[in-house]
């Protein structure tokens, strides 16, 4: 994005799974501002896909990190700590339900299911800043990824729509508790994305056509708008922004139906 120059600051970029997914989209547009990065990566399975993008990032460190653990990320943060001294941005790009928690009601979504989906896709967003606190600059900032499920009930996404409730809730907890420090800490919205996470949804071909009809710009938002959004929310030029949930979904969210529908 132009006029944005990051560089001297140092962010972590946790959930980042392949090419695809939004945190590296977002990692892509940090580091060509400047922006010295690390990237996180669940498991061993994993680590191939992520060590495949280091090279396009420079000298990028990679860590590995379940986010159900806290002894994974105090040792991430430590580490990060010892080698860079401080931390001024968090991209936050974890979330995960059980497939079966997908399928059918929501009425009849097992408790370890939704407390498996809360846990990884909610919970980890305070863990995170949590262990990350002592670390961050005074106009540090932190960006998660949610989607508008939160507000809205979205049919098979059961579980995930509460769990992505509570994220949002999490943004506006967090926003008030390190705004003291000047750290602050806002979500992104983005509309229906093909994402590694969008083939675990059922129905997900018909909700990202449908997305594309009702929208006023009558088409899916692209993968680098997210990315510039989450550019502009961790940069100086948002500085007067936290506590909030920007939308970028080519206006899908403010439509109910179309006349022609």
């Amino acid at each position: 994005m132009v006029g944005i120059d990051l560089s001297g600051k140092r962010g972590v970029v946790l959930g980042v799974t392949n090419a695809r997914s939004l945190g590296w989209t977002i990692a892509r547009k940090l580091h060509q501002a400047g922006c010295t990065l690390a990237m996180t990566y669940q498991n061993e399975k994993m680590r191939s896909d992520v060590d495949k993008l280091r090279p396009h990032l420079g000298d990028c460190p990679i860590y590995e990190v379940d986010v159900t653990h806290d002894d994974h990320l105090e040792r991430l943060f430590a580490a990060i700590g010892k080698e860079w001294g401080g931390l001024d941005y968090i991209v936050h790009s974890v979330a995960f339900a059980p497939r079966a928690a997908m399928e059918g009601r929501y009425l009849d979504t097992r408790r370890e299911d939704w407390l498996t989906a809360l846990e990884v896709s909610a919970y980890s967003l305070a863990a995170v800043a949590k262990y990350a606190e002592p670390l961050l600059s005074k106009e540090g900032a932190i960006v998660t990824l949610s989607y508008d499920a939160a507000r809205r009930v979205v049919p098979r996404y059961n579980v995930m729509g509460i769990a992505k409730s509570a994220l949002e809730a999490n943004v506006k907890y967090l926003a008030a508790d390190l705004g003291e420090k000047g750290v602050r800490v806002n979500a992104i919205s983005a509309g229906p994305m093909r994402t590694v996470a969008a083939r675990s949804i059922p129905g997900f071909t018909y909700m990202y056509k449908h997305a594309a009809n009702l929208a006023p710009l009558r088409r899916n938002v692209h993968h680098e708008e997210v990315g510039n959004l989450g550019l502009f929310l961790l940069s100086p030029l948002a500085s007067g922004i936290t506590g909030e949930i920007m939308y970028v979904d080519a206006g899908y969210h403010i439509m109910s139906f179309r006349m022609e529908d």
